[in-house]
């Protein structure tokens, strides 16, 4: 299966990873300690190539 992570923002969609090859069973860390700053709105879609093909786990700092 392969792995898109894509951060949406009100008119444009960026890939964060793009087509990453994900073995069944494995696993794989994206950002490795760098951040994205996303703003209210944004959203991080997580897709596989096929269905129920991956779990995604992400870490949220809010500043309030």
């Amino acid at each position: 299966q392969r792995v898109f992570i894509q951060a949406s923002k009100l008119t444009d969609d960026v890939y964060i990873a793009k087509d990453i090859p994900l073995p069944t069973g494995s696993s794989v860390e994206i950002m490795a300690g760098n951040k994205i700053v996303l703003q209210s709105g944004d959203i991080i879609k997580v897709k596989a190539s096929v269905v129920d093909g991956v779990d995604a786990l992400l870490s949220v700092m809010e500043i309030t």
